[in-house]
């Protein structure tokens, strides 16, 4: 089977002077907008209790701390190596790298200040928050797309890309690549995951969030619904050439980072649905 070439994206959408724009710097911009439309959005349901300066401000907080956390979780589960040779690769974010997993432990800590400073509970701001990030999650993968990064796994399948010899991850890979493309397809990883991680896990979190839930019900659900979907998208993706399998010869870090965000998103599941309970508890927190 003839598979289509990987699309010639440039990654720089423009220039100007030192400065450039690139996809995925735009990707994260759009992500922290659309967050903030569907917050006001999900304000304007009186039964919530936000308003919408409580929006802006607690995307602000959510948005630094998710950065800040991605590039430091991204160097530590990722790219220890490279920032024991170059503690300033930690500081270049414009040239990809990001954890998901590193920006939840980021955005937790600014949504736990939010909350501190608003005299709510971490779980109030999670389970209003949570219904926000999915769609934001897809438009980070497709900037790893754009920046044809975590290249998926051989396949025959008619999903297939033919990958190009020149993008670094290629390199890192598959060293023997030679000319301009690899002799064989790879899954595009990264469409799958802004899919499920995107547009899937929106649907999901968006529907269960429609009406009262018990506090944490919501958090759990996104935690729980990320964390299989992700556990699932990775054996697709090929494991960093530098990381390879975790264990068993088949787990990955993504897997590994995983399987905590789905024991804890059941916990919080369980903790709202108490036996014998028909109906959400009066005392149900803001989503």
């Amino acid at each position: 089977m003839e598979h289509p070439h990987y699309p010639d994206i440039d990654p720089i959408i423009v220039s100007l002077g030192p400065l450039s724009v690139r996809w995925y710097g735009l990707a994260y911009l759009a992500a922290f907008a659309l967050c903030w439309w569907l917050g006001n959005r999900r304000a304007r349901e009186s039964w919530r209790g936000w308003n919408a300066q409580e929006v802006s401000d607690v995307v602000f907080y959510g948005a630094v701390g998710a950065v800040l956390g991605g590039r430091i979780g991204y160097t530590l589960f990722y790219g220890f190596e490279q920032l024991a040779r170059d503690p300033l690769f930690l500081l270049r974010i414009w040239e990809g790298g990001m954890s998901f997993h590193g920006g939840l432990i980021g955005a937790v800590l600014g949504l736990w200040w939010f909350g501190r400073r608003t005299e709510r509970s971490f779980l109030q701001v999670a389970d209003f928050v949570a219904p926000l990030v999915p769609l934001g999650l897809g438009l980070g993968r497709l900037g790893n797309f754009a920046n044809t990064e975590l290249p998926g796994r051989m396949t025959e399948s008619v999903f297939g890309l033919v990958y190009p010899c020149s993008a670094e991850a290629i390199r890192q890979l598959n060293p023997l690549c030679v000319g301009d493309w690899e002799p064989f397809a790879r899954h595009p990883s990264p469409l799958y995951q802004a899919f499920a991680e995107g547009l899937v896990l929106f649907a999901l979190v968006w529907w269960f969030s429609a009406r009262p839930r018990p506090l944490g019900a919501v958090s759990g659900m996104f935690l729980a619904g990320y964390g299989v979907l992700r556990f699932v998208t990775e054996f697709f993706r090929t494991p960093d050439a530098h990381l390879g399998f975790i264990a068993l010869d088949w787990l990955t870090m993504g897997q590994l980072l995983s399987i905590p965000m789905i024991i804890v998103g059941i916990l919080l599941l369980l903790r709202g649905r108490p036996a014998g309970a028909g109906s959400p508890s009066s005392g149900a927190g803001s989503a």
